[in-house]
């Protein structure tokens, strides 16, 4: 009940952005969706299990834009840390636009919060993150590059941090089906990047998706493979609740419902 709660609450407090453009026309939509695995980047954000997600986003007429987004997660407290942090909640906002004939750019900065009361292994940070992206797409392929500010998802000192992607996302006709294809490349930086790598273990990673999706009037239902090459051990591996080990990347297959409004 407190994670429905807080997510409603962070959802409405959206709302008042538009006193910031006072006569500026502008739409907010709204989405709700569960899927079987959240997989962010290739890694599973819930310890293979599912989630609920949803999110409000405002645009203005100008290109200006901002939105919140919440999800239930378990992999800060499946990775060792002690406590309660299973809401993710992220807050963001930039400026997007078009040029020329069928381009498209997207400029902003976005904020990963993990809500909670624990604390984090010994040598890592908390998980809050927060990067600056930029993106430029052509009719349904599109390429993004986000770069970390600080701390990058419990690794500290992990400014430049970087995350490299080619998005594509075809709509067969008027059948409502959309082929769905990523690929992308994590690559650590800073000075406990380093150590990890001394120590013999890059976090480093490439990850790719393929997925199709249907649209049944406004309900889209999503199926998608993901995979990784990131490395077993340290990083990337997690303890179910039966003691068993498991690798956060590994192959997955997620199924997912949303609905926007």
């Amino acid at each position: 009940m407190l994670k429905k709660k807080l997510l409603v609450a962070a959802l409405a407090s959206s709302f008042a952005l538009p006193v910031l453009a006072a006569d500026a026309p502008y739409t907010v939509a709204s989405n709700i969706g569960i899927v079987t695995d959240y997989i962010f980047r290739g890694i599973t954000q819930n310890v293979a299990k599912p989630a609920v997600q949803g999110g409000i986003d405002l645009t203005l007429s100008n290109g200006f834009y901002a939105g919140v987004w919440g999800s239930n997660v378990g992999w800060i407290t499946g990775s060792g840390a002690t406590g309660n942090a299973s809401l993710e909640m992220d807050t963001y906002g930039g400026y997007r636009g078009a040029f020329a004939t069928d381009y498209s750019y997207d400029v902003g900065l976005i904020r990963y919060n993990y809500l909670g009361d624990y604390t984090p292994p010994a040598g890592y940070a908390k998980a809050d993150t927060a990067e600056a992206y930029g993106s430029i797409g052509y009719k349904w392929i599109s390429a993004k590059y986000s770069y970390a500010l600080g701390d990058f998802l419990t690794v500290p000192n992990a400014k430049g941090t970087s995350y490299i992607e080619v998005n594509a996302n075809y709509a067969v006709g008027d059948s409502g089906f959309t082929l769905l294809a990523h690929y992308g490349k994590q690559k650590y930086k800073g000075s406990s990047a380093d150590a990890l790598v001394a120590a013999g273990f890059d976090p480093s990673y490439s990850d790719y998706k393929v997925g199709v999706t249907k649209d049944f009037s406004g309900y889209v239902l999503g199926v998608a493979y993901t995979n990784t090459n990131a490395k077993s051990g340290g990083y990337y591996t997690y303890t179910s609740g039966n003691g068993v080990t498991k690798d956060w990347g590994k192959s997955a297959v997620a199924v997912s419902l949303t609905h926007s409004f």
